[in-house]
């Protein structure tokens, strides 16, 4: 293996000079043997005749350069490369035996048939044997570096050009397939075995050694999300890392290389496919429209902005009071600005806005100036736990600011009004779910309100995002890359899950489906176990959850229990009556509202004890206001203790 690597260290032009000699003693060699066969005895040539084998040999060199024979980089002989050899053997073989008919040498012609097959077997076998010694030398390095090994789920077309395309790449060797057809089951493809499911789970239960695996490849056409969630859940015990295909179009296209294969994400584990957008629906509110979205700078909000960038509206005005979340957001969609004016007549206008929902004269000042027709309501204080200890902010940013936005959407006469909202509402144990509950209360009070007004109002409802400000997603990530231990609030806590873009899809839909106060929630599938979601992580970044029974494991987790306001479960629906809608993934919440005359004399005892800075006050008009609201926790406001103290 060192003359090996010693080889592999010399220049091109080096490399190429051995194979060359290396050819011309294979053509030497395969007429001497071919003499020797036909003789039945080893045949000694005389000097003359050595010196016309070596001609013919050094003949050879050119007619291998021509058929690229040495442009080739023997690391990478392939069939194509095999079939050069072959035309240019061939070609050699009839040249130099068309040489000695017509130099009259008496040559037996089976010692010329033989002669081409010895030529063929030493100029393509020496290839062949150097790859496999520089293969192995480049193996037994990676090893050393930690070289990984690789099973692929899906033994089709697909699977096989994944394995074609990783070939060549040290870091990863692949070991063998998973399939699930019985057909393909206990053969070999491209010299790899085809394993099932099970013989596989048998085989890492009893940690056979024979067969380590460090990841499996999805490479599999019919592979759906819950599919994929299904082999990682049962593959997790093993520390085993599941990675998928992003684009198998691409894959069919042959751009294949190891950078498209990408980690499993948590979004791909779900339980459940995606919400597909209804594109008429997505226009509805925005083609050729003034929209503005409040929070643009927040997770929800600044997805909202890059959606509506691509749908083509008038103007997209940017409103935040965060001057660093404006400046960023306008920055990427600027950026977006070209492309999508490419697409639409109409250019679209982005209006960078800084100011407070509280402000309803500034947001009225915004709606007339540019002739605001949509508003998405996605500014919120909505971090539970600080919520609580805030609770006089909550109020002003998450009820007296909704009701800012929404009378001056009315005064200014906007078509729709959009407001984000939460799971946390229904049946709320914290001050931020109650606030967003009584957010809804004031655009549904009024929509009975104003009941001739050209302002619809629309709440959407929906669970937690990944990848969003607060998500346990990022946390979690960050305290397994300090190696632990990660913490979870509760082992029973569980939590609804959707994608930013999905959620961003849903607000504008929904937006659009609205007739006036209505409150649309997502089918979300089943909700998800906090703790099941940190194993999940830790298994995916390649490690082991270590507890009682696994003492031995990397990452443990502990249990921290419930933060301020915290409830172990959250809930989408108040009530049980729903309706179905025009999108079968969403419906439409029918609960119990207050009057407006009702919604304004909770307000003005609000206000009064924002005032008063009484925070107990502010607390006991939710309780008496929201149904259902019932306090995971005593009010844990920081000045009010500090006050107390």
């Amino acid at each position: 293996m060192k003359l090996i690597s010693k080889i592999d260290r010399l220049s091109r032009i080096q490399k190429q000079f051995i194979i060359g000699v290396a050819d011309v003693v294979s053509i030497v060699c395969a007429i001497w043997v071919s003499f020797s066969l036909r003789l039945g005895e080893l045949y000694f040539f005389e000097a003359e005749e050595v010196v016309i084998l070596l001609l013919i040999g050094l003949g050879a060199l050119p007619i291998f350069l021509g058929f690229g024979l040495y442009r080739a980089i023997i690391r990478y002989v392939d069939l194509k490369m095999l079939w050069a050899v072959f035309k240019a053997v061939s070609l050699v073989t009839v040249f130099w035996s068309v040489l000695a008919l017509l130099l009259d040498f008496n040559i037996p012609h089976s010692v010329i048939l033989i002669a081409g097959l010895f030529s063929l077997l030493f100029v393509g076998g020496s290839r062949l044997i150097i790859r496999s010694l520089i293969s192995n030398a480049d193996n037994k390095n990676e090893q050393k570096k930690g070289q990984k090994n690789i099973l692929i789920y899906g033994a089709g077309k697909t699977g096989i050009q994944l394995a074609k395309a990783l070939e060549f790449a040290p870091a990863m060797k692949v070991i063998g397939f998973i399939d699930d057809k019985k057909s393909l089951q206990h053969k070999q493809i491209l010299g790899l075995n085809v394993y099932s499911f099970e013989s596989i789970e048998i085989r890492l239960k009893e940690k056979n050694q024979a067969l380590e695996i460090n990841e499996v490849l999805l490479a599999s056409l019919s592979l759906s999300r819950v599919d994929c969630m299904e082999i990682e859940q049962k593959l997790a015990p093993y520390s085993v890392q599941v990675r998928v295909l992003p684009n198998l179009s691409d894959l069919a296209k042959g751009k294949v290389n190891v950078n498209t294969v990408r980690v499993i994400d948590i979004a791909d584990l779900l339980g459940r496919p995606a919400v597909k957008p209804n594109t008429a629906l997505l226009n509805a509110n925005i083609r050729e429209k003034v929209v503005l979205v409040t929070g643009a700078g927040g997770s929800i909000g600044s997805e909202l902005c890059r959606q509506i960038m691509t749908l083509g509206p008038n103007k997209l005005i940017l409103f935040d009071h965060s001057e660093l979340a404006v400046y960023q957001m306008e920055g990427e969609l600027l950026g977006l600005l070209a492309k999508v004016n490419k697409l639409y007549q109409s250019p679209c206008e982005i209006v960078p806005i800084l100011g407070s929902v509280v402000d309803q004269k500034k947001v009225e000042r915004i709606c007339k100036t540019f002739g605001v027709q949509t508003i998405y309501h996605a500014a919120a204080y909505k971090h539970v736990p600080m919520v609580e200890k805030n609770i006089n902010e909550g109020i002003k940013n998450n009820i007296f600011g909704t009701f800012r936005c929404a009378q001056a959407a009315v005064n200014m006469k906007v078509e729709t009004f959009v407001l984000i909202s939460t799971d946390k509402a229904v049946r709320p144990t914290n001050t931020m779910g109650a606030t967003k509950r009584f957010a809804e209360l004031i655009l549904q009070g009024l929509s009975k309100k104003n009941t001739l007004g050209q302002t619809r109002f629309t709440m959407v409802r929906f669970g937690n995002v990944l990848g969003s400000s607060g998500s346990v997603i990022p946390l979690f990530k960050k305290q397994i890359k300090q190696g632990g231990p990660v913490t979870v609030t509760d082992p029973e806590i569980t939590r609804y899950f959707m994608t930013i873009p999905e959620a961003a899809q849903l607000v504008i839909q929904a937006g659009a489906m609205g007739e006036g106060g209505d409150v649309f929630v997502l089918d979300m599938g089943k909700s998800v176990k906090i703790v099941n979601l940190a194993k999940r992580l830790i298994h995916l970044s390649g490690y082991e959850v270590k507890d009682e029974n696994n003492p031995k494991g990397d990452i443990e987790i502990t249990y921290v229990g419930l933060r301020p306001g915290e409830k172990l479960y959250e809930e989408l629906l108040i009530g049980d009556k729903v309706s179905k809608t025009e999108h079968k993934r969403i419906m439409r919440a029918e609960e119990e509202v207050l009057s407006w005359h009702q919604i304004e004399g909770y307000m003005k005892q609000m206000q009064q004890a924002l005032i008063d800075e009484n925070e107990e006050a502010m607390r006991n008009i939710l309780e008496c206001a929201i149904t259902g609201f019932i306090p995971q926790c005593e009010v844990v406001d920081v000045l009010m203790q500090k006050k107390v103290a």
